[in-house]
């Protein structure tokens, strides 16, 4: 028999909300976009028919409303894997654990959660204001291995070949790897690129860049341009698609991550105009996920 999940562990506000999000289950609904900027959760709302929920707490912006007859939540997650923790664990919260009793429910839901992000481009074919969809989240931050992932043999092959060819020095990472959902992914082929996207804990010495701190892996992003496994190359990085891999496959939930490419780090180009290029990736994806 289930043990009841006590107050310390999933904590509710005094309107019955789960604690970050500020949300509760009746203002969720079963297909979710997240971003990662507070602001953009506006700039994907205002192609809803209508908006039924709004709520706003820290750096997590929340609001549910409906495209056509098609119910859909759009959240902010701010930067991180560290966030990433937070708002996938609370979303399943949300859908799978009765607030009333504090049960895991008997039936699990499956959330599709779909990532709408920026990125940095890490093959030099891929041109800035490009769409990606990453076929596989390559974490080198910290979040997964707290917890029980299981790989498919696929994975653990590419992992095996990621570890022979990236050489990184003990103890700065412990790289793990989960795949975007097919059922998902299928629907974005047409306009979008696809390839792995490596997730790192920081936007400096993490992705390569130097500014006045040494970097330990100088030669970080010439290793990850030649990674080669199968058919299978890096084409960008970020800081959450990983984490949203992994924790969805951990909770049973359908993920995908897509990113407008607002840097090519190898020719060393930024885009000039990068929110314009997000505004058409959110236009042409949110009418795609609409239809779903």
């Amino acid at each position: 028999m289930q043990d009841r999940i006590a107050e310390s562990e999933f904590i509710l506000n005094s309107r019955g909300a789960v604690y970050h999000l500020d949300v509760r289950p009746e203002e969720l609904a079963a297909t979710i976009i997240t971003v990662g900027d507070p602001d953009r959760v506006q700039q994907v709302s205002q192609h809803f028919d209508k908006v039924e929920h709004k709520s706003n707490h820290r750096e997590f912006v929340t609001h549910t409303g409906y495209i056509g007859s098609k119910r859909l939540s759009v959240v902010s997650t701010g930067i991180g894997t560290d966030n990433i923790d937070i708002v996938l664990n609370e979303l399943d919260a949300l859908a799978n654990i009765d607030f009333n009793t504090r049960f895991i429910k008997q039936k699990p839901v499956r959330l599709q959660i779909i990532r709408l992000g920026t990125s940095g481009a890490l093959n030099e074919h891929i041109p800035v204001d490009a769409y990606v969809v990453s076929s596989f989240g390559l974490g080198l931050d910290n979040l997964l291995p707290w917890y029980e992932l299981e790989n498919t043999a696929d994975e653990k092959a590419m992992l095996a070949a990621f570890s022979q060819q990236v050489t990184l020095r003990p103890g700065s990472a412990n790289p793990y790897l989960a795949a975007a959902s097919t059922d998902l992914s299928k629907h974005f082929q047409e306009g979008y690129h696809t390839g792995i996207t490596v997730t790192c804990p920081g936007f400096y010495a993490p992705q390569g860049r130097a500014l006045r701190g040494r970097l330990s892996h100088p030669q970080l992003l010439e290793q990850l341009t030649g990674f080669g496994f199968e058919s299978h190359r890096i084409t960008n990085f970020e800081m959450e698609t990983a984490g949203i891999y992994g924790l969805g496959r951990v909770l049973g939930h359908d993920c995908l991550s897509i990113s407008t490419i607002v840097a090519n780090r190898i020719r060393q180009e930024f885009s000039k105009d990068g929110a314009a290029a997000v505004q058409r990736m959110i236009e042409k994806s949110v009418e795609i996920i609409a239809a779903l």
